[in-house]
């Protein structure tokens, strides 16, 4: 009697990065809704008439079907077997100056989300926050970054609870200041010390957008406080990433650096 061979449904899929591995194929690292991070092995896909090069792009939502392990590649590339464009209404397409942006969200994922470790609101955050981008002026380009650092930070157990002192679990007083550190948490604000401060107002205003799963209310939130919020996110995933800076927000000041009016 005949095996019935096993089907993979494809998977909902973002391109985040690719490499070369020969002359005609890629290595991708894969953002999916249902395995998190995914790395693939698209064998062909660098030849001219490769359906997939037009597919397999930077911020193009796809269906990727994967297979086994691929052969001469690591243990933990598997095979991509067929990838295929999402359609118009998920697939954004963001303006040239909002491209560094979406780099910039791309290089958070690849640095911070640990291989096989799905997140489906993480990818539906992110799939929401590249439609934002697509029609946004760098000041709604500011607060959707600021939004999913937020986003990205809890769904990875990175960020504390924001309605409450992390080591005394009391609740915040919205009139207080208070500051965040990546290795302390929510503390109350010490003028002596050098962190930015942060109205309790401000946490527990992102703290029920983020419990709400409300991307539209933290955007809210985070576009009336931006100036005070952007310092304390920056220090935040720098700590977590543990390196000082990241590479995407260094060609983007430099960029801007090149193009602004002297």
């Amino acid at each position: 009697m005949a095996t019935a061979r096993r089907v993979t449904a494809p998977l909902d899929a973002y391109v985040l990065h690719r490499y070369d591995w020969s002359e005609t194929s890629l290595i991708l690292d894969l953002f999916t809704r249902s395995k998190g991070r995914v790395t693939v092995a698209a064998k062909g896909a660098k030849r001219p008439y490769s359906q997939l090069r037009s597919v397999l792009l930077p911020f193009q939502r796809i269906a990727a079907t994967i297979g086994r392990q691929a052969e001469d590649a690591q243990s933990d590339v598997v095979t991509l077997r067929a990838a295929e464009w999402a359609g118009l209404d998920a697939t954004p397409v963001l303006p040239p100056a909002r491209l560094f942006a979406g780099f910039y969200l791309n290089e958070l994922l690849m640095k911070l989300l640990a291989r096989g470790d799905a997140h489906p609101a993480l990818f539906d955050g992110y799939a929401a926050t590249l439609r934002s981008l697509a029609t946004a002026d760098e000041f709604g380009e500011q607060i959707g970054l600021r939004a999913f650092e937020l986003v990205l930070l809890k769904a990875i157990g990175l960020l504390p609870e924001l309605d409450r002192v992390t080591a005394t679990q009391q609740r915040l007083d919205a009139d207080a200041s208070y500051q965040l550190y990546g290795d302390r948490g929510v503390v109350d604000a010490d003028p002596g010390l050098p962190a930015a401060r942060l109205p309790g107002a401000d946490l527990l205003e992102i703290d029920a957008a983020l419990r709400d799963n409300n991307l539209g209310a933290l955007h809210v939130a985070c576009a009336t406080r931006l100036d005070r919020l952007k310092p304390v996110l920056r220090a935040l995933v720098h700590y977590h990433l543990g390196s000082p800076a990241l590479r995407t927000r260094d060609v983007m000041r430099d960029a801007r650096q090149l193009i602004s009016p002297r």
